[in-house]
């Protein structure tokens, strides 16, 4: 009940917030047009209000305060999802930031965290043994580490309930493995796992009000936000960061074949467009529903193949699975006509 408090506690303060949320947005003009900002990853045409992570990160912050003693790394995490509200909300509203201070943004937000102690100091080498880093390795680590999974999040949210559906597995999969840890003599792990679930709740909270059809968009602030969190908690319970690759391996495996697509096309990386999975998945005939059940399920059965493999088992099941995840990502890219709906002969 010490872990499952938290999680209820959180999704029922997201929730709450949604609606003065949502208020807010169409108050201050937080909303996403298409026909005032056309934008080549649109694929609705409805005004749909914005300003997505105003009530996780409430959610989130009032649940942490209630359960989690103050720290220097809590404090950070706060300063930090702050940083994140706040350009989130100023591109709500103008729409027009350009996405290379949005990232700037990302590494500011990550740096907070990083410079109050938070470090990738070891990974296990999946061969046999541990790899320690110097102190300048760990913490460049964990900054490249929290900016790449902010923005692998933030690329997943273009189908209504996907990226939540991604993360609330992924805090419930990270928030399990702490819980592990603590049963295995590390008591530090059990604020960790209630960071976890308070995350979990948050997601899922979320998740009520952009199923399809969304009555309010993550947008900017609510995708970084949640993917800064899960980011953090890898590292923090334990630097299980096979675990969570292993369970984000569909936007994982995605986010680079998109990332390396764009540069071969001598394009910018961080400039959107129509190419991504969910995308390609549209393009066949699958509605949003159907879409974000197969990134929901696809995470779960990841998540539960992280929690009982080793850490070499992680790496081989990462290899293949991320091989078939590419192989279908290209077959859609290259023959995804031979996949779409046809509309049957008249005669």
């Amino acid at each position: 009940m010490q872990f499952l408090l938290p999680a209820i506690i959180s999704f029922f303060t997201t929730t709450i917030a949604m609606y003065p949320a949502i208020k807010i947005a169409k108050k201050f003009n937080l909303i996403d047009n298409p026909r005032i900002r056309p934008h080549p990853a649109h694929i609705q045409k409805r005004t749909v209000p914005r300003a997505g992570g105003l009530a996780p990160f409430l959610g989130i912050i009032f649940t942490i305060f209630i359960f989690i003693p103050l720290s220097k790394v809590i404090i950070a995490i706060f300063l930090a999802l702050l940083i994140l509200l706040f350009i989130g909300l100023l591109d709500d509203k103008y729409q027009n930031l350009s996405p290379y201070f949005r990232l700037f943004s990302q590494f500011i937000a990550a740096l907070v965290v990083v410079w109050s102690g938070v470090g990738i100091n070891f990974i296990t080498n999946p061969l046999g043994g541990i790899i320690h880093f110097s102190p300048f390795i760990s913490y460049l680590l964990a900054l490249i580490w929290i900016v790449w999974v902010m923005n692998m999040i933030n690329w997943s949210k273009g189908v209504d309930g996907q990226m939540p559906s991604i993360v609330t597995v992924a805090a419930a999969v990270l928030g399990l493995l702490s819980i592990k840890l603590t049963l295995l003599g590390d008591p530090n792990q059990a604020d960790v796992a209630k960071i976890a679930f308070i995350t979990a709740g948050a997601s899922l909270g979320l998740l009520v009000f952009n199923w399809y059809p969304a009555k309010i968009f993550p947008a900017f602030s609510g995708s970084t936000i949640l993917g800064f969190m899960i980011a953090t908690l890898a590292i923090l319970s334990g630097a299980k960061l096979a675990t969570a690759t292993l369970v984000l391996l569909i936007p994982a495996t995605d986010f680079a074949y998109t990332f390396l697509r764009r540069i071969f096309q001598k394009k910018s990386p961080v400039w959107g467009d129509r190419g991504h999975l969910h995308h390609k998945l549209l393009e066949i005939g699958l509605t949003h529903q159907r879409i974000s059940l197969f990134y929901l399920l696809g995470s779960v059965i990841l998540g539960l193949i992280a929690l009982g493999l080793s850490s070499s088992g992680k790496l081989f099941a990462t290899i293949l699975v991320a091989i078939l995840i590419l192989g279908g990502i290209l077959w859609l890219n290259f023959f995804g006509d031979l996949s779409k709906r046809r509309v049957p002969d008249s005669g």
